[in-house]
């Protein structure tokens, strides 16, 4: 009898120990849970986040503008592809990821995955596909993306960036200031009205546990080393 007792309270004891070891979330020093085993889909939208990012910045309209943000920018929310139009119903959306700089080492975070999408209807023949890339200027633009979700224009204000190497950034108030380019050419962006949410099976997928957006990019209790060719991009900004 006590022996059974003993086994019991040793399974009491060890049944969370094991399941900490399997899901990956024990380790010395609070290191991150253990990756997942396919996470092919979201690497995609990482590898694809850094040649958009690659290719604003090497843009000769578009590149010198966003520099001209670097001192106030808190976050970047990058859209490698934005689908858009359909004939007669039509809608619009894409994948992306955010990732956030430390104000004090200058440090970009590991990326939080979040999709993009709004619903239309009219007459529209023919479709198209963009790159996006949203700056986040300020702590209230920031601070959306821990929600769950918020819609664009109503929870956060947007501007359409200024191009060019006399592009400015005086004068605009915005929470959130966006680029996009089609078929590799700067383009007008009208988004609007867009509903972002936060993709948790996405994070689950890449960090291997679910995570919310801040134990991303605010507590960086979670890493992938696979996004280190984004985060290098991306310290070029």
């Amino acid at each position: 009898m006590i022996r059974l007792f003993e086994q019991q309270r040793f399974a009491t004891f060890t049944r969370p120990l094991v399941a900490a070891i399997l899901t990956g979330t024990l380790a010395a020093g609070g290191a991150v849970p253990a990756l997942s085993a396919d996470f092919s889909e979201q690497q995609q939208v990482v590898d694809k986040a850094k040649m958009t990012l690659d290719s604003f910045l090497s843009d000769s309209s578009v590149g010198p503008a966003l520099r001209n943000f670097k001192q106030e920018t808190k976050a970047l929310f990058i859209v490698p592809q934005f689908l858009r139009g359909a004939f007669i119903f039509g809608g619009a959306g894409g994948s992306g990821v955010l990732i956030v700089r430390d104000d004090a080492t200058g440090k970009w975070s590991q990326p939080a995955f979040y999709n993009i999408g709004s619903a239309s209807f009219g007459l529209q023949i023919g479709g198209d596909v963009s790159e996006m890339i949203f700056v986040v200027r300020n702590k209230k633009g920031l601070e959306e993306f821990y929600r769950s979700e918020f819609k664009l224009g109503a929870d956060v204000s947007m501007a359409v960036g200024p191009v060019g190497e006399g592009g400015s950034v005086k004068g605009i108030a915005a929470d959130l200031v966006g680029y996009a380019k089609k078929k590799g050419a700067f383009a007008g962006i009208s988004v609007e009205g867009s509903i972002i949410t936060v993709s948790d099976a996405s994070n689950a997928a890449y960090y291997g546990a679910p995570v919310r957006p801040t134990d991303i990019v605010v507590k960086g209790s979670v890493r992938n080393p696979k996004s280190a060719d984004l985060l290098k991009a991306a310290s070029k900004f």
